[in-house]
């Protein structure tokens, strides 16, 4: 393959559904993002709304069945660079309540699969429409206040990629029954495909960091025929439970998605005791989703099926630059790539590789648009940073850029600074080290930390081996050149160190339906949130064949005498 050479589109964007309707289902468009300018009608709308949340505390139950459930067993929900507020509190699942959920999506799932693709779709196409309408400033609030981002991330996160979420897996989903049937069918044979789900529910488990990733885990297997378990992770569950409240106002049937705030350990236990546990859709730390595959590996005798398994850990994304690079577009990409929201994403840029005429010219400039960043509450618009999500990750950051500041091989070329005393204030730090197999430079630091590491111009191929061995991750990765034969050879060197691979970019902000979302090594299954791939890993196909014609005579034609 060679960079730059991408296919052209063809008719089959537009896919029907059955072999026997007359209408085409068009490929859907990506949802605008709103600008929030100042004077605009959605940043008056917004501020509304945030001043509206906050002033009140919520009760979050958790919802079975279509039930919501008060345990009474809470815990307050707070918002991370105000952390003296409380947003709810939640009340955490027992291992009743766990069971339940369990027994409840599998009961679910027969009358959800009897009501056909199409009416499944129709459901999370309105899920989509009401997001994009009178549910846009509620979801995106939440997610201001409760995962502590600017109005611009939660714009991206919680409506625009949800939205695109949902419409495009239905669009992908429609297109399965055709894609997938049999091209051969002899005389007096007719064979198809038939597009089951997988029989039983599907665990899903989801991070803090993206509200969209979090919806979409358990309503992408919910869309071709599966029923889910849904644990939101801990730092989540207030925005969450307006995305749970938005489906079922969109006429989610009860039981098809449960919603569990409570211990991923207990509730994985009551899962995989469950022999109708189907299948796993996970976003987290790489050690969690191998402890859960050990584990799924020892529940199998006990389990009606093989589980799928799919999961997108962590990473340790690079920007590797070459010494003809745009310098100016290398510093940009940098700032945005590692320090937007605090650098908690997965594929945020947490190491570079710099060429040494390349550091000269650009790291007082760097240093310069650093220090240009305000950080602060997510209310105030000037802000492009705001606190990281809770005392447990402000401790670990902390201790990276601490520990780093005792080595000899390292320095803190700027920020370093951190504050909790009323939220959890980390400022935009850059490692420079003389090791490229240093802690910071290797390792998952989820927070907003660059480390760099300057090499000899003249080492280019060098670099690019170093950074394809130097870290257990593949997520994301960019190169940063203007000639296309370096472009080239970084590509080719660094075919395995990414899923998702830049040329002149910040590795963040994959789109649905563009860029589909994965990586392999440590970094998960890499079968692409945003594109069908993921979609077909929660269907179990059955092939049939109609005879029109049965034999009706036992012998062969081998077997008659000479």
């Amino acid at each position: 393959m060679e960079v730059g050479k991408n296919q052209t589109p063809s008719d089959s964007n537009n896919v029907r559904w059955e072999s026997s309707a007359d209408t085409m289902t068009e490929q859907p468009l990506n949802e605008p993002v709103l600008g929030y300018s100042p004077g605009s009608p959605e940043r008056n709308s917004i501020i509304q709304e945030i001043d509206r949340q906050m002033s009140e505390t919520i009760e979050i139950p958790c919802i079975i069945n279509g039930e919501e459930v008060y345990t009474g067993h809470t815990i307050p929900q707070v918002i991370p660079h105000n952390h003296g507020h409380i947003l709810a509190n939640v009340h955490l699942a027992g291992r009743e309540e766990m069971e339940s959920a369990c027994s409840a999506a599998v009961d679910a799932q027969r009358s959800w699969i009897e009501i056909g693709l199409e009416e499944r779709c129709k459901i999370f196409e309105k899920c989509a429409d009401l997001l994009a309408g009178d549910w846009r400033m509620r979801v995106n609030a939440s997610t201001m206040l409760n995962q502590s981002k600017t109005v611009f991330q939660a714009e991206i996160d919680s409506a625009c990629e949800l939205i695109d979420f949902w419409r495009f897996n239905c669009h992908y989903a429609r297109g399965f029954h055709d894609d997938f049937q049999p091209l051969v069918s002899p005389e007096g044979v007719v064979n198809s495909t038939d597009i089951r789900p997988l029989e039983g529910f599907v665990l899903s488990i989801t991070p803090f960091n993206f509200t969209s990733i979090a919806a979409n885990l358990p309503s992408a297997p919910a869309i071709v025929g599966c029923t889910s378990v849904w644990k939101p992770s801990r730092n989540s569950y207030y925005s969450n439970y307006y995305l749970m409240k938005l489906m079922m106002e969109a006429g989610l049937p009860p039981g098809v998605i449960n919603f569990l705030p409570g211990s991923g350990a207990e509730i994985t236990e009551v899962a995989l005791s469950n022999p109708n546990f189907a299948g796993l859709h996970f976003t987290g730390s790489t050690a969690t989703f191998q402890g859960l595959w050990q584990e799924i590996g020892l529940a199998l005798p006990k389990l009606n099926s093989y589980p799928r398994i799919v999961g997108e850990t962590g990473g340790k994304d690079f920007v590797v630059a070459h010494p003809d690079c745009d310098r100016r577009g290398l510093v940009v990409a940098l700032l945005r790539g590692a320090f937007e929201y605090q650098g908690q994403k997965c594929s945020a840029a947490s190491r570079a590789y710099i060429p040494r005429s390349v550091w000269e010219g650009i790291s007082d400039e760097l240093s310069d648009e650093i220090g240009k960043i305000a950080m602060g509450d997510a209310r105030d618009f000037t802000n492009f940073m705001t606190a990281v999500i809770d005392k447990r990750a402000f401790d670990k950051i902390s201790g990276y850029i601490q520990r780093a500041t005792e080595r000899d091989s390292c320095e803190v070329f700027c920020g370093g600074g951190c504050d909790d005393t009323v939220g959890y204030f980390i400022e935009p730090t850059i490692i420079l080290t003389e090791d490229p197999n240093s802690e910071s430079m290797i390792e998952e630091i989820f927070g907003p930390v660059l480390t760099v590491y300057v090499y000899e111009d003249d080492e280019f191929d060098a670099i690019l081996r170093v950074c394809d061995e130097a870290s257990p991750y593949a997520l994301t990765g960019s190169i940063f050149s203007t000639n296309e034969e370096n472009i080239q050879r970084a590509f080719e060197a660094l075919r395995f160190t990414a899923g998702n691979f830049y040329i002149n970019d910040k590795p963040t902000g994959a789109v649905v339906a563009q860029q589909p979302f994965g990586g392999a090594r440590a970094s998960g299954t890499n079968d692409k949130a945003g594109g069908p791939l993921n979609l077909l890993r929660w269907i179990s196909p059955r092939s049939v064949k109609r005879t029109l014609r049965p034999p009706h005579d036992w012998t062969y034609p081998f077997m008659q005498q000479e």
